[in-house]
């Protein structure tokens, strides 16, 4: 857990100590403290007493709590060290598995993480933290491989080195914030024994325009209103940002804090005296404030009797002017056996909060659950980069925009600190190059046009072979790039559906009419003619270009190497021209647009640049025939020749077919 959350619920949590009666005064005061929740103090306490303390099963207790008391304000490396000791010198209690998987987890451990969570099912077979636990490890690396596009900072002009936390927007106001923060100018001077600051006070900050950065913050009110020598935080407001909502720690020496959730109104420029909510029986615990739009729910969190264990969200609707009525648990897909704090409802019904037993990254991480029909909400973890695997909770939105702030407790971190995120609208686009099938080189001066479902049609000349377009989202589009000397080529790209904006790159290949073009990837049985299945795909490349192209015939030329009969060679090329067209015919391709030729040996392959490339023993402008193949000593160079003489090529012999073709 967080410090924050420490000093929030510092005196809620209430541990059983297994000390006995005969404890001595400095075990009494450490253990009180810790039953109290008073964290930070129990820490120093229990580590004095450690140091005097003999026995393996004692010192293992003693280090549990100080393990636990550092788990509880978010310290887990610490805790980690204090726990995998405790476990060493007496494993038999099951519960320190569950705790020690879990800061391991937090810390990005998560293969030990993961044993130590089977070795506590083993006692809890359907444990869901435990469950929930190994599913989160073994997605936390697909989470952290899949970020989202939110971009996020640190705002550093506002964070102090103490605990910054819970940052609002006052209404519609964007200019301001107001956030808690325990730093060492709050009202109380008097520190908290949970996290070792400052009682929480609420601040307020604003941006400076003509500076282009943020005023140093300063408390909402001194008039001791809002903010006291207790403890103030998680400050929520409603529409016009004239009430505040927030929650208040009440501290008495020797009895459990009062935790609730106050109101009070700006009324001429000073708030008003705070009334607290009554939200069922003064005794429960009512925290972490947020309200619908209309004003007429509010959320908050609550460790009352009926939710399903740890802390839980709750919503109480308005009966009145200023009455709530009965709070509401929002069930299992929110609330888990784990902790659910800081619920933040937007005005288009979605709720965000954050969860220590979700599926996510470790620590507690933020979710939104968008409502799919009545008491029906679809979770979903909010991702990298909003989510880490430190702490992340209290997130806010700025009304009807995909921006906002939440609190982190991360690397980078002083401590709880602010981060605003925005994110940036979707942009998509597309540049592509243009380039010559057969030969590589980039083709300049080509027009090219792009035509979209919704109407779109523009059309450029190439810069430097290359083209740019902005797309929109949900739109299909067609690219057709056109010269003359060359055959058309199209290309094909879509936005619908995306959630998230895209470059496209396209490579766009032109086919010259006046040379030569070779089929890649067109392979016979051997000996013989026949296509086999690995051909199918780039003869339907050859298909689409001859679709896209409806006036020009062509003449399918094959090739074989020089080994062999020339005769049967010249056989054997010819059926395999004819395989292609036969196929070329079988996908309705007119089959006066086809000729086939086998020429067998006698156009042996003359080396190009790309060749070169692929082949460095191979010089541009050589010709592959018998007598130069025969010159290489290592067989495999000369099988590579021989491979190359063996081809499918085309050549286009007229673009006026369809004209003729209407002649007849």
């Amino acid at each position: 857990m967080i410090r924050t959350i420490g000093s929030i619920f510092a005196l809620i949590f209430l541990l059983i100590l297994s000390e006995g009666c005969t404890v001595s005064h400095q075990t009494r005061l450490a253990a009180t403290s810790f039953d109290n929740g008073e964290y930070f103090k129990s820490i120093a306490a229990y580590r004095k007493i450690y140091t005097k303390t003999k026995g393996r099963e004692k010192k293992a207790a003693i280090q549990l709590k100080i393990a636990e008391a550092f788990y509880k304000i978010g310290q887990y490396r610490q805790a980690e060290s204090y726990f995998k000791s405790a476990i060493f010198k007496d494993p038999s209690d099951a519960t320190i598995l569950l705790r020690y998987a879990e800061v391991l987890r937090s810390n990005g451990k998560y293969d030990e993480a993961i044993k130590n969570y089977q070795k506590f099912l083993g006692y809890l077979p359907k444990d869901e933290r435990a469950l929930n636990g190994i599913i989160s490890c073994n997605t936390s690396k697909e989470l952290m491989g899949r970020q989202t596009q939110y971009k996020i900072e640190n705002l550093k002009e506002i964070n102090s080195r103490f605990s910054d936390y819970g940052a609002v927007y006052p209404g519609l106001i964007v200019t301001e914030l107001v956030f808690s923060s325990s730093r060492d100018d709050a009202t109380g001077k008097k520190k908290n024994p949970v996290t070792g600051e400052f009682n929480a006070d609420i601040y307020r900050a604003v941006y400076n325009a003509e500076q282009k950065k943020w005023d140093n913050p300063k408390r909402i009110d001194e008039s001791m209103m809002i903010n006291t020598v207790d403890e103030e935080g998680a400050p929520a407001f409603d529409k016009s940002g004239n009430t505040i909502y927030f929650t208040r720690s009440i501290s008495e020496k020797g009895v459990d804090a009062k935790v609730g959730i106050f109101e009070s109104t700006l009324v001429s420029g000073s708030w008003s005296r705070p009334v607290k909510l009554s939200i069922g029986n003064d005794s429960l615990l009512a925290a972490h404030p947020s309200v619908s739009r209309d004003g007429n729910k509010i959320y908050f969190v609550s460790n009352r009797p009926g939710g399903f264990g740890g802390n839980d969200i709750w919503m109480a609707e308005k009966v009145g002017e200023s009455k709530w009525g009965e709070a509401k648990n929002l069930g299992p897909q929110i609330n888990t056996a784990g902790n659910e704090m800081f619920p933040f409802i937007r005005d288009n019904g979605e709720l965000y909060f954050s969860s220590d037993s979700h599926v996510g990254l470790g620590g507690l991480d933020i979710f939104k659950a968008s409502p799919i029909e009545k008491d029906q909400w679809k979770v979903e973890n909010m991702g990298v980069p909003i989510n880490s695997t430190g702490d992340e909770f209290a997130i806010s939105f700025y009304p009807g925009e995909e921006k906002g702030l939440f609190t982190s407790y991360r690397e980078g971190s002083r401590g709880d600190d602010i981060y605003s995120f925005i994110l940036p609208p979707k942009s998509y686009g597309v540049e592509g190059g243009l380039y010559n099938k057969e030969t590589g080189a980039q083709v300049e001066g080509a027009s090219v046009r792009l035509i979209g479902t919704d109407g779109t049609q523009l059309r450029m000349k190439s810069d430097n072979a290359s083209f740019r377009f902005q797309l929109k989202p949900g739109v299909e589009y067609l690219i057709t790039a056109f010269k003359k000397g060359f055959l058309n080529a199209k290309a094909s790209l879509s936005t619908v559906g995306m959630d998230q904006g895209k470059a496209f790159s396209v490579r766009m290949e032109l086919v010259p009419v006046d040379q030569p073009i070779k089929i890649d990837n067109i392979f016979y049985e051997v000996g013989k003619w026949n296509l086999l299945p690995e051909s199918i795909a780039s003869l339907d490349t050859l298909v689409s270009l001859l679709k896209e192209n409806p006036t020009v015939t062509i003449e399918l030329m094959a090739h074989t190497d020089c080994r062999g009969n020339d005769a049967d060679n010249l056989i054997l090329s010819q059926k395999r021209a004819q395989s292609v067209v036969d196929y070329l015919i079988s996908k309705s391709i007119q089959q006066e647009r086809l000729t086939a030729k086998g020429y067998g040996e006698k156009i042996p392959k003359t080396v190009d640049a790309r060749m070169v490339k692929a082949n460095a023993f191979l010089k541009k402008g050589e010709v592959l025939s018998c007598q130069f193949i025969e010159a290489f000593k290592k067989e495999e160079e000369r099988e590579i020749c021989h491979q190359l003489n063996r081809r499918t090529e085309f050549k286009v012999t007229s673009s006026e077919y369809r004209e003729k073709f209407k002649e007849q």
